[in-house]
């Protein structure tokens, strides 16, 4: 699996494999706009996809300015995918290029993403706090907080 810079020619896979994560699994659970928009941030520092040996795109991640810090945002994985390491492969990137830049690296996730909060706590990050949502309807009603390893 290579972790490479999303290129512009990225973003119609990226949208097709987000529109799948939606409808399977419920990320996001408001489904954007306009969702190249969306999976591009003004403040983004940076944005990946995974790519297989055979050059399909099969995962995303955003990484964003926050304050003198970092988030991770958009992680995604296309369901076909799953469990294939690919997300830890995303998320390892986040925290190797936040460490380069010199920035403490957090992240947020709300809590019906059961299998995300999984591979946070696998991967060694820290929970930091939740704060309730009024946004997230029957399916979320916290917003978790996490920050990444030391």
């Amino acid at each position: 699996m290579l972790i490479r810079e999303r290129r512009a020619e990225d973003l119609p896979v990226c949208v097709e494999l987000l529109r799948s994560v939606h409808e399977r699994a419920g990320y996001p659970i408001n489904w954007p706009a306009d969702p190249e928009l969306w999976l591009t941030p003004e403040a983004a520092l940076g944005c990946w996809v995974a790519v297989t040996g055979v050059g399909r795109v099969a995962g995303h991640v955003v990484l964003t300015e926050a304050g003198d810090g970092a988030e991770v945002e958009r992680l995604f994985v296309d369901p076909a995918a799953a469990r294939q390491g690919i997300g830890r492969q995303l998320l390892d990137h986040c925290v190797k290029t936040a460490a380069e830049l010199g920035r403490p690296l957090s992240l947020e996730v709300v809590d019906n993403r059961g299998a995300a909060v999984h591979l946070y706590r696998r991967a060694g990050w820290l929970e930091a706090g939740r704060t309730p949502i009024d946004w997230g309807g029957d399916q979320a009603s916290e917003l978790i907080r996490f920050t990444a390893p030391r």
